[in-house]
């Protein structure tokens, strides 16, 4: 993935498993919401100052498509790139992939929106932040 960082790495532990053997698709949903809370705060959207704020960030989509299985005691990392930004919203990428065989596991795409906890609308992102996100994009 070109201009992602890394914004997630872990395991894949006995009880993320199902009765199929692999990581149950709730695990992936999972790491995939740690991955997005990192990204985040690497732009300028810490969970602190937006609750401080009455700000917050909401998923209005997400795509999953699983390309391969992980298993119990397999070690993951997770990129993201961003995919489009707009006054509001911001669209990226996850890419989770095992780390030792380097084989691509799932990749979520999703769009999420500024919001003001308050007014409960969606809002202009400060430019401090599309200032952010414009760097990481490149």
């Amino acid at each position: 993935m070109e201009k992602s960082r890394q914004t997630y790495q872990g395991a894949v532990f006995p009880w993320h498993c199902d009765h199929m053997g692999h990581m149950n698709v709730m695990y992936y949903v999972g790491k995939f919401d740690e991955a997005t809370w990192h990204f985040f705060s690497s732009i300028g959207l810490q969970g602190r100052k937006m609750r401080d704020d009455q700000k917050g960030m909401v998923a209005v989509e997400q795509n999953i498509q699983y390309k391969g299985e992980l298993m119990a005691g397999d070690i993951i990392t997770i990129h993201t790139e961003i995919v489009e930004y707009a006054d509001k919203s911001i669209k990226f990428r996850h890419e989770m992939r095992n780390t030792e065989t380097g084989n691509v596991a799932a990749i979520t795409t999703l769009t999420g929106l500024y919001f003001d906890k308050v007014e409960r609308k969606a809002i202009n992102l400060p430019d401090e932040i599309k200032a952010n996100i414009q760097n990481m994009s490149g």
